[in-house]
């Protein structure tokens, strides 16, 4: 992976012939059309109107993903590594997933400016969850269904927790991240205060002092996962969702994704209705692909990962570009993960 784009502006007909080239033959593409699209924060999204001077194995409009061009996000990307990931993700992992992803023409990434790009097949008329309203029940459950999926294909896997951008796990990762959250936490409750519950803020000071303890004390079982899996990326109107945004997948306790994606992407009074149906149907999805978990861990394991939300919630309200949705989502997050914690004892497992 060597050739990258510093922002949306490197999308050119030029670009986009030499990275189209295995399926262009001879012909050329000629013109290039970007429309702004999704409400990523990390990354800057276009759909791509493409014009060609001859036949093409290719379709009119591809999704392109680069650098964003707000400096914070920028620098946030640069100290997670999310565009390595993204592209590393798509170019070694996608191809041989059985989980239903946008189909990748191209990915790259160049180290030295922290630039790249993915070029993804355009769904649409399929559209994003909505993360504010919540997800339907029934979308969340199909939702399952593909973390269960993903989760059992990579299952302890030795081979990809030997991937060095994926298995990013360590003590100093985990302290590095511990001292994040707590610098950073001060920082997030002045500018949320006033959206918050006051339960929402007792629950996160009681858990910053086991902070340390939460990212490292963990024997679960590890595979791929998503670190990011909620209804902003999922697109919905095909026959199964299709996940998007891989930027902050890892090799992880796969409960994590789980109780991510329940508490942040459906609101309180839905997600305490169907949570333990919609965890069981998790289960039972690992167990149908060989995957041996009682269900006893996996109950455990979810509760106990209740704080994953809050963790994330605090690092990307933080490092990326501060926008009126984003303070909204974020805000939101934080209250159904705090209300998660605290309906499980989610403390009580630490």
């Amino acid at each position: 992976m060597t050739t990258a784009v510093r922002g949306g502006g490197g999308l050119t007909a030029e670009f986009m012939t030499a990275a189209l080239e295995d399926r262009l033959g001879a012909t050329t593409v000629t013109a290039v059309e970007a429309e702004p699209v999704g409400t990523g924060q990390v990354s800057d999204s276009y759909r791509l109107r493409l014009t060609y001077d001859g036949p093409a194995d290719l379709p009119p409009t591809l999704i392109a993903k680069v650098p964003a061009a707000d400096l914070a996000s920028r620098n946030a990307a640069r100290a997670f590594r999310t565009y390595e990931i993204e592209a590393s993700f798509y170019d070694q992992l996608a191809p041989d997933l059985p989980v239903a992803l946008a189909r990748c023409y191209y990915a790259a990434y160049d180290a030295g400016p922290d630039e790249y790009v993915v070029l993804l097949e355009d769904v649409s008329p399929a559209a994003p969850g909505d993360q504010l309203a919540g997800l339907h029940p029934d979308h969340a459950a199909a939702a399952v269904a593909e973390l269960a999926a993903l989760h059992a294909a990579g299952w302890d896997r030795a081979e990809l927790a030997a991937l060095p951008w994926l298995n990013r796990s360590s003590p100093e990762a985990a302290a590095l991240l511990t001292a994040a959250i707590t610098d950073l936490y001060p920082s997030f409750r002045e500018r949320y205060a006033d959206r918050l519950e006051q339960g929402t803020l007792a629950l996160i000071e009681d858990f910053l002092p086991q902070a340390h303890n939460y990212l490292v004390g963990s024997d679960e079982p590890r595979t791929i996962v998503h670190g990011d899996f909620r209804a902003d990326n999922l697109l919905f109107g095909r026959d199964r969702p299709v996940v998007l945004d891989w930027q902050t997948a890892g090799f992880g306790a796969a409960t994590g994704d789980l109780s991510y994606f329940l508490a942040s992407s459906l609101p309180v009074a839905a997600r305490r209705r169907y949570e333990e149906a919609l965890v069981r149907r998790y289960h039972a999805g690992l167990l149908s692909r060989g995957v041996e978990l009682s269900w006893h861990d996996c109950w455990t394991g979810y509760r106990r990962h209740a704080f994953s939300g809050i963790v994330m919630d605090i690092v990307a309200a933080m490092f990326v570009q501060q926008t009126a949705r984003g303070d909204e989502m974020f805000a939101t997050m934080a209250r159904r993960h705090a209300r998660h914690a605290l309906d499980l004892d989610a403390l009580g497992t630490l």
